[in-house]
């Protein structure tokens, strides 16, 4: 279990290369066993620039990548495990682990004890857990506390001698990098306890628990009777836990209010230790109904160091959070448009941002518009064809408002205007995105009073809820029926 080498890359999409290497570091004793363990199939690790753009196209981070690849983007290389081959020079870099978070991009390379060819299960090679949670740890120590650029500066200078403590020789020791930066010699420390295999250090500090429930909302409106309207809410539940101890135990209740919608399709992490049955059969297939599972939700388990997601959920709520009308009619070189939104009494007007997209595909650019709203402020964006209806931060007392207008486009050019396969023609939608803070949908709470911690000291607990409405991507979208007319996306 060994580590190749590691990178950090701030996303930097107004330069010329589109991000900057902040950090790296190699391991010359790691790629000499891998040249050995991997054999003809070995692969030397590139140089920072090249890995940087082969990184950035395989992420779709590039301006000039935007159009379909055989080898990224056919449906036989989809990727579901932040785990990727890189086409460097000729040849194929892999596993690398990467991941994207707070605009930074954080990347390893895990040594493989074994010949690349043909590609052994992931389930076999020790080094990409490990590497998941160096990475995840290096995450946690840069934004713990960070406010500002000069700060994650100053972190960053303090990594190579922090990792000199908490992974030499690329092998991972301790995941929580403050141990080292406190000067914390933890492998001295004789545990009475068994060390789990699975968790490479512990944590000294000041106790303290923190809890975020998020919710996002997945919403289709067609306006059409003999078309279904569809919504969903996605939940996940982040913890960090930071308690001394080898295997400190916490027992977390999630809870809903009285008429809140029941949770399902519940999915737990590997330290939740136990579970109520009734958690792991309530399943959205199953049609709803009175003795449907409501809670509490009580998760056992024993925390990582570093953040992680508890569980995940999904959840029917009665109704779409905002009911939404959108018409389009052509007129030769105009469209005449007309919108109407109505948020839910039950819905806290509050929000952090709101706003409607309304995209024009496969036209010319806009040359002129003439419109009116009833609330908030229009925006365009004539050359990517592109309405931009912010709302703001309240709907108006009425719970209703409306936009209307025509739009006029120039003729097709030579640059590239936005082209889609489905929205031909009156084919077309508006998109909402929204965030509530302190709110969600469910109503699903976590009581700072009801979480149990079974460790040393008495352990600071906070809890944050967000909700905000899900932006369809561009795989959900082309995978549901042809749209007829107009349709409203959440």
């Amino acid at each position: 279990m060994a580590q190749r080498a590691m990178w950090l890359i701030s996303h930097e999409p107004g330069t010329l290369l589109r991000g900057t290497v902040r950090f790296s570091r190699r391991y010359p004793t790691v790629e000499k066993r891998a040249k050995v363990f991997n054999g003809a199939t070995y692969m030397p690790i590139p140089e920072d620039d090249p890995f940087l753009k082969a990184l950035l196209f395989e992420l779709r981070l590039l301006d000039d990548d935007k159009d379909f690849v055989e080898s990224r983007d056919s449906c036989s290389h989809i990727n579901k495990t932040s785990i990727y081959g890189l086409p460097v020079g000729g040849e194929e870099l892999w596993p690398v682990v990467a991941f994207q978070k707070n605009g930074m991009i954080y990347a390893c390379v895990p040594l493989v004890e074994q010949t690349l060819s043909p590609r052994p299960p992931l389930i076999s090679i020790s080094g990409i857990s490990q590497g998941f949670e160096l990475l995840f740890g290096i995450q946690d120590f840069l934004y713990s506390g960070q406010k500002n650029d000069t700060e994650l500066n100053t972190k960053l200078s303090q990594l190579p001698d922090l990792l000199l403590q908490a992974c030499p020789f690329g092998t991972l020791l301790d995941a929580n990098l403050q141990n080292s930066l406190d000067s914390i010699n933890f492998a001295s420390v004789t545990h009475p306890q068994k060390q789990p295999a699975w968790k490479a250090g512990t944590y000294k500090g000041k106790p303290q628990v923190s809890i975020s429930i998020t919710e996002k909302v997945k919403s289709m409106q067609y306006d059409k009777r003999d078309v279904a309207d569809t919504w969903q809410v996605d939940g996940a539940v982040t913890c960090k836990c930071d308690l001394e101890g080898i295997m400190p135990n916490v027992t977390i209740s999630l809870s809903l209010p009285t008429n809140g919608s029941p949770l399902q399709d519940i999915l737990v992490h590997p330290c939740v230790t136990s579970l109520d049955s009734a958690i792991l059969t309530s399943s959205s297939i199953d049609a709803m109904d009175d003795s449907a599972f409501s809670g509490p939700y009580k998760f056992p388990f024993t925390p990582p160091l570093e953040s992680f997601n508890l569980c995940y959920y999904t959840s029917q709520v009665p109704v779409p959070p905002i009911l939404g009308f959108y018409q389009m009619k052509e007129e030769e070189v105009q469209l005449k448009i007309a919108v109407n939104l109505k948020l839910h009494e039950s819905v806290k007007n509050n929000f952090e941002f709101c706003e409607a997209h309304i995209p024009f595909y496969n036209r010319g650019p806009i040359t002129h518009v003439e419109y009116k709203v009833s609330f908030g402020q229009l925006e365009v964006f004539r050359e990517k064809s592109l309405l931009i209806w912010i709302i703001g931060q309240k709907f108006p007392k009425s719970m209703e408002i409306g936009l209307s207008g025509t739009v006029t486009f120039g003729a097709k050019g030579h640059e590239k205007q936005p082209f889609d396969q489905i929205c031909i023609g009156g084919t077309a939608y508006l998109k909402l995105h929204f965030r509530i803070l302190d709110y969600t949908l469910t109503g699903c709470y976590a009581d700072q009073h009801s979480v149990q911690v079974f460790a040393s000291g008495k352990p600071k607990i906070s809890t944050t809820f967000s909700w905000f409405l899900q932006e369809p991507s561009s795989h959900t979208l082309y995978s549901l029926p042809v749209f007829t007319n107009v349709s409203l996306l959440f």
